[in-house]
């Protein structure tokens, strides 16, 4: 195999890796925080308007993770930059 068939192989390989690894703690962040919004509206019922505000909050910066996880992995597919470096011609 060539250069370039390996820079795919490993591209695909470390965006699979990055969006399974970086998407596991988010996901356990974000059923952690929401058992704790729903343990809190239930102690405290009148105040529910107050946490879910804040609950919605803090899920979108818990996700804002995943999300730059995926952005990595489009890179690493779409935007390598060992493409250009690989396809570029010696002395070129």
């Amino acid at each position: 195999m060539d250069t370039s068939t390996w820079i795919g192989i490993f591209s695909v390989s470390a965006s699979a890796m990055c969006m399974g690894i970086g998407s596991i703690a988010p996901a356990l962040s974000e059923g952690k925080a929401l058992q704790q919004a729903l343990s809190s509206i239930a102690q405290q019922p009148d105040e529910a308007g107050t946490i879910s505000r804040t609950l919605f909050i803090g899920l979108a910066m818990i996700e804002s993770i995943a999300i730059y996880c995926l952005v990595v992995a489009i890179v690493l597919i779409f935007a390598n930059p060992f493409w250009n470096h690989v396809i570029a011609k010696p002395g070129g």
